[in-house]
């Protein structure tokens, strides 16, 4: 009824031709469900309603995905723009290539110089269109779970470097050209395994003896933190989450290398080594991010009695799992005894109890080929290493799946 009398004759004929396409799906009922939802989203803007009208292909390839994964549905109706994406199938299904990406996007950074809201809608709507386009391969089967997660990650990288040089170069202070400064990657980042709506677990690392370096590096993280996290009508970057500094939330935002590889040393606790074992340099100075990873593979590679880190890692199961309590009678792939939390735990005790035998451990080579190579060192039996290998993907994909169709 609110709608203008033109908009009004759209609807009318395209939600004839939205039964008629979804009457095509496997699932039809509930692809008409997300599709009116998604219609519901966009009718306002006679422009979105227009398009559908004009291009019946693209139409087409838009219910073929909503009754794939209700995410996709819901990820469009927040970025209509991205209906343009469904023009050309041929653009659409290829694989991301992502030196020239980034070149693209400095372009189109550089057109708005100046402007620091356009670049920071520049840099969302760019994420946007390359994590639709990964949603669309992901969907026609094109992507394996892995080679998914490795696209999706190097985004997020991408996205770091440019965050990273548009803080600097627009901060009020600066005490040199190149900031001394790097951003570490930990978690679902830093093992490669990012999914769609992952947060980022970040440090922050600076190696500069300026007497301003740290005041304007703390200030410069708390900027990065605010263009990652903060919303705006085109969305958000990513959620962040930063309290696996040294010190944890009440520890400084940013350290210094020195004051970081003394801290995982001689204070760490042993969550926070295990932590380790999933992080790695992202972005900003490659010096920095090089000198990280010597005391990462350092600290992974130091003795340790057994017996202890058995129990201490048994000690800090038993406290996430007492933190995630599952009161359904559904089984909580990643929580739950047996689930993921607990393949990822296994790997992480097989590192820090065999690095300082076997350096090659401290490769950042992922859950499943860790799994493998210590196999392959006989720290496991191999047939238990095929089996865990392939619960652990498969629980991976399930919560894929799971995520896809918004039950999570």
């Amino acid at each position: 009824r609110q709608l203008p009398e033109l908009s009004r004759q759209r609807l009318d004929k395209l939600i004839p031709q939205f039964i008629s396409l979804c009457a095509l799906q496997a699932n039809p009922d509930e692809t008409l469900s997300r599709l009116l939802a998604l219609l519901e989203g966009i009718s306002r803007r006679a422009s979105y309603l227009a398009f559908l009208a004009e291009y019946p292909q693209a139409m087409q390839r838009l219910a073929r995905m909503v009754a794939a994964s209700s995410w996709a549905g819901e990820y469009m109706a927040q970025h209509p723009a991205l209906l343009d994406e469904l023009l050309d199938a041929r653009e659409m299904y290829q694989p991301p290539e992502w030196q020239q990406i980034d070149r693209n996007l400095q372009s189109r950074l550089d057109d708005c110089a100046g402007d620091a809201e356009r670049q920071l809608d520049v840099l969302r709507l760019v994420q946007q269109e390359q994590t639709f386009q990964l949603l669309a391969m992901d969907l026609q089967g094109l992507l394996p779970l892995e080679k998914l997660s490795d696209h999706l990650s190097d985004l997020a990288d991408l996205l770091l470097r440019h965050v990273l040089k548009l803080s600097w170069a627009t901060a009020r202070k600066r005490h040199c050209d190149e900031p001394r400064f790097a951003i570490i990657a930990y978690g679902k980042l830093g093992g490669k395994e990012l999914s769609y709506a992952s947060d980022l677990d970040l440090i922050f690392l600076y190696d500069d003896d300026h007497p301003d370096a740290q005041e304007n590096y703390a200030r410069l993280g708390q900027r990065i933190n605010a263009m990652l996290s903060s919303y705006t009508s085109s969305g958000r970057l990513y959620e962040t989450d930063l309290r696996l500094r040294p010190n944890g939330a009440s520890g400084l935002l940013v350290s210094s290398i020195t004051a970081f590889a003394e801290y995982q040393q001689q204070q760490a606790w042993v969550w926070e080594h295990q932590a380790l074992t999933r992080a790695r340099f992202s972005a900003g100075d490659a010096e920095i991010g090089a000198a990280f990873e010597n005391i990462r593979k350092q600290v992974l590679c130091q003795p340790r009695d057994l017996s202890t880190l058995r129990k201490e890692i048994l000690a800090m199961r038993q406290k996430m799992l007492d933190g995630h309590p599952n009161d359904t009678d559904l089984y909580d792939i990643k929580h739950d005894r047996g689930g993921m939390v607990d393949i990822e735990f296994m790997v992480q005790y097989l590192v820090l109890a065999y690095a300082h035998q076997h350096p090659q451990l401290t490769a950042n080579i992922g859950n499943l080929a860790l799994l493998k190579l210590a196999g392959e060192l006989g720290l496991i039996p191999a047939s238990l290493v095929e089996q865990t290998r392939t619960l652990y993907l498969t629980l991976r994909q399930t919560q894929h799946r799971i995520r896809l169709n918004s039950q999570l």
